[in-house]
């Protein structure tokens, strides 16, 4: 009888936890990831080299829409860097106003050209999942915009000499794109493509504003 009213006593606990899980479970509420980093509308003689990254990590609120929980509206918050290697040189002139130029390889030596922006930034996101209370692999299909808003922005050229710029007022401080992260589990592919210019036009080469867009590929990890 004891054993009978403890197996009776657990297994009325596992169900409250069941459906307490049912009506509260949400999914997704942390992301980190990592990308590969494209400039697209490049100016002419514009190219890149290397490998430029971008790191990102944030916290997400899933606010489901239906009963079943896997339909849902994701609203978040975080922070991510993101470097553009490249032949585009930044730097000042006498008046401490921005010069623009195409690096020329075969007169100029250098073993690094980046700059490099660090955001905070805002996703929103329509999600749909096959997700349930109790099943923790799933395919996920995540869309939507992402805001952000650069809070420091640097440009490093290091060659026969170092010039180094902190600051620069011509990026665009509000950057804003259209994402998508598709997947099954943890790991999920991530597709990012900014739809105004990372410069404002103030940023010119030889008269021509540098329109040019981020790109973003690469993986994104979801966690609870």
């Amino acid at each position: 009888m004891l054993l009978l009213t403890v197996s009776y006593a657990f297994s009325q606990e596992e169900e409250n936890i069941t459906q307490a899980v049912d009506s509260l479970y949400k999914e997704d509420q942390f992301y980190i990831g990592a990308t590969y980093n494209l400039l697209v509308k490049r100016p002419s003689g514009v190219s890149q080299s290397g490998f430029s990254s971008g790191f990102h990590l944030g916290y997400i609120k899933d606010m489901p829409l239906n009963t079943r929980r896997n339909v849902a509206i994701g609203l978040g918050l975080g922070i991510s860097s993101n470097s553009f290697n490249q032949n585009m040189l930044i730097d000042t002139d006498s008046d401490n106003n921005y010069n623009y130029s195409v690096i020329d390889d075969s007169e100029t030596s250098y073993s690094k050209n980046k700059f490099t922006t660090y955001m905070i930034e805002m996703p929103l996101e329509f999600r749909w999942r096959t997700s349930t209370a109790t099943e923790y692999k799933f395919w996920r299909i995540y869309t939507g915009l992402k805001l952000g808003y650069i809070i420091a922005n640097t440009s490093k050229f290091i060659g026969d000499t170092t010039i180094k710029n902190t600051n620069i007022s011509d990026f665009n401080k509000l950057q804003y794109g259209f994402t998508i992260s598709a997947g099954y589990n943890t790991w999920n592919i991530h597709f990012y493509y900014a739809l105004n210019s990372i410069f404002n036009k103030d940023a010119q080469i030889d008269g021509t504003s540098l329109n040019m867009h981020a790109l973003k590929l690469g993986l994104m990890l979801y966690i609870l």
